[in-house]
């Protein structure tokens, strides 16, 4: 198993995070007992002590077509299913046009784009444990308890390509900011929208050092400059906590935080 050596500060799309060695996972190999999985690292927040990591190889970037089923290895970009499907004409995943990341992140985040989400056509996922069939993985809005590291995920394919959906979810994008940001910090509460609560509470546009609140998109964390971990989760506790005070509402975070805290 080789090892790669990624600057987080450059690799993650909030570019925060150190240089770091990364075990790389190819067809055959097991997952190293306590390394911690990553993807592109586009909802990654990483600390300057991470714990060990590993990441899937392009082993694990394809895209077959089993007759009415669709296979897509974890390690897949969003981008290419999506070209895929345009080209085939296959419907259903009209929502990745909004998607940065790879499918492995899509499934353990049960992605989604308003009311379309990757469960939805989801069959099952293979891990190093075996076949897992959805109805045996407990999952809900942006969260999944996958049985171990997804290395492959089958789904049901949809004829008919509706490319002015993807647009429209496309469009969504504009009403996003285009600094370096981990896409949303926290997932929207039951009833309500995180964006509004953190805009309520007087905290779009708020700053710490070099991050903060976009002042297009309160719900999205930014990096205007050299921002740091810990300016990070500053911002985050405080949304937190004014949310909280303000609403009675605990915004939990979105964007996966990486870090040994002890």
């Amino acid at each position: 198993m080789r090892t790669r050596k990624i600057d987080f500060s450059k690799f993650s799309s909030i570019r925060i995070g150190p240089l770091a060695d990364v075990k790389m996972l190819e067809k055959g190999d097991m997952p190293p007992a306590g390394h911690t999985i990553i993807g592109h690292a586009n909802n990654i927040l990483m600390g300057p002590n991470p714990p060990p990591l590993m990441m899937l190889s392009k082993d694990f970037d394809f895209i077959r077509i089993y007759g009415d089923r669709l296979a897509v290895g974890a390690a897949t970009p969003t981008g290419k299913i999506l070209s895929f499907c345009k080209k085939h004409d296959i419907g259903g995943f009209e929502y990745v046009a909004k998607l940065p990341g790879t499918v492995g992140g899509m499934l353990a985040m049960n992605a989604g784009v308003k009311s379309y989400e990757t469960f939805d056509r989801l069959l099952s996922i293979r891990t190093e444990k075996g076949l897992f069939e959805k109805a045996e993985i407990p999952h809900g809005y942006r969260h999944a308890q996958i049985p171990g590291i997804a290395f492959e995920a089958l789904f049901e394919i949809e004829k008919g390509f509706d490319a002015r959906l993807a647009g429209e979810l496309l469009a969504l994008r504009k009403n996003q900011p285009s600094d370096p940001s981990a896409g949303s910090a926290f997932k929207n509460p039951d009833g309500d929208y995180a964006g509004r609560l953190i805009e309520a509470a007087g905290l779009k546009g708020a700053r710490i050092g070099g991050m903060a609140f976009s002042p297009v998109h309160a719900n999205f964390l930014i990096n205007l400059e050299n921002g740091t971990f810990q300016e990070a989760l500053s911002l985050i506790d405080l949304a937190q906590n004014r949310v909280w005070k303000s609403y009675g509402i605990k915004l939990e975070p979105e964007l996966n935080i990486i870090h040994n805290f002890h």
